[in-house]
């Protein structure tokens, strides 16, 4: 039985990009070599990386006469060093919105000096800050669009006078924003856009150069940039993966078209969580994300009961992260509609047994 993939990552691919990507272990296009004997060199894949780095720009509406595209390596745990490496001259401010905001603002702090321009800490992370305000300079300010464990999203993104720097690991490709409003942004690919194995960076490259200290090779976006993210062996499987997933995209609508598939699936859930007795939210009503739901069994309800009930029905990745608890709901692109209608059955069953 095919489960119904909840997992907050690596996460669901489309069937189809699925298949392929199998076909080409074996052969490519009918070249007679597999895509992971072929150089990275060859006329083969630098059309494949070529397709993917366009087709990115123009998914999200950017001109590649500003932004350019990255594919690398090392997650997004790689890019909070190589954003602040790159970007942090002097002070860098940060919005902490939960683990991965304060993964980024550590590492940064090797760097210069960081200020937390804005945190909901407080509320264990269950909301996102609003109404800030900026004091002093600052080379940029970074911010997580989406906070895949603890299930909140930012709605609006202000225009700055500095550069705008975000991670959109688990929310990039799945709503229409005004992308140019940022300057860097980046995202691992293992939640909407392929496996786990490369990180997608899209940069203006006007903001860099401007850092008083020698940057390593590997972490120097500029060399990356000028090698076409080439300077290494990249990683050809996870390229071509995305390449698939970002044709299956534009196929469905691109970002407008898969925007309302998601906003359905959310309000799905989320009107099962607010109506049924059994469960109840974790993130502030009009902070949720529409890529992962959180929520708790409420008091004295058997967790055993719901767990075993979850995997009677096929459904796999259901549980909250370690740091929280709970469950999480993580509803990427590649999510069928018939997995959400089966959870939210199986929340139904589980309240007609338990109250």
């Amino acid at each position: 039985m095919k489960k119904h993939n909840f997992s907050a990552g690596p996460s669901i691919l489309p069937k189809s990009v699925i298949e392929q990507s199998s076909k080409s272990i074996e052969e490519l296009d009918s070249i007679g070599l597999s895509l992971i004997e072929i150089s990275h060199r060859s006329k083969e894949f630098i059309s494949i990386m070529n397709e993917a780095q366009s087709l990115v720009l123009k998914l999200l509406k950017l001109d590649s006469k500003i932004y350019k595209v990255l594919f690398l390596q090392g997650g997004a745990s790689m890019q909070f060093l190589m954003s602040a490496i790159n970007l942090l001259d002097k002070r860098a401010g940060f919005i902490n919105t939960g683990s991965w905001s304060q993964k980024a603002i550590n590492e940064a702090r090797l760097f210069g000096e960081v200020i937390e321009i804005a945190s909901s800490k407080d509320k264990n992370y269950n909301y996102i800050p609003k109404n800030f305000k900026i004091t002093k300079k600052i080379d940029y300010l970074h911010l997580t669009t989406n906070n895949t464990i603890f299930g909140t999203q930012f709605k609006t993104f202000p225009k700055f006078d500095f550069p705008l720097i975000a991670d959109m690991s688990s929310d990039i490709f799945s709503r229409n924003i005004d992308y140019s409003k940022f300057d860097l942004f980046y995202a691992g690919a293992q939640k909407n856009m392929g496996p786990a194995g490369t990180t997608l960076v899209v940069i203006k490259d006007d903001i860099l150069g401007k850092v008083n200290r020698k940057i390593p090779s590997m972490l120097d976006y500029k060399i990356h940039i000028d090698k076409e993210s080439m300077f290494n062996t990249p990683p050809v499987f996870a390229v071509y993966t995305s390449l698939l997933t970002l044709r299956w995209i534009e196929s469905n609508g691109g970002i407008v078209g898969i925007e309302k598939q998601n906003n359905k699936k959310a309000e799905m859930i989320y009107n099962e969580i607010d109506r049924n007795n059994a469960f109840e939210g974790f993130t502030k009503e009009e902070d949720r994300s529409i890529m992962n739901a959180t929520f708790n069994l409420k008091d004295g309800l058997n967790e055993e009961k719901f767990n075993k009930l979850c995997e009677e029905n096929g459904i796999s990745g259901l549980k909250g992260h370690r740091s929280v608890g709970g469950y999480r709901a993580s509803i990427y692109n590649a999510l069928p509609f018939e997995s959400i209608e089966v959870l939210i059955d199986v929340m139904k069953k589980f309240e007609k047994i338990s109250l």
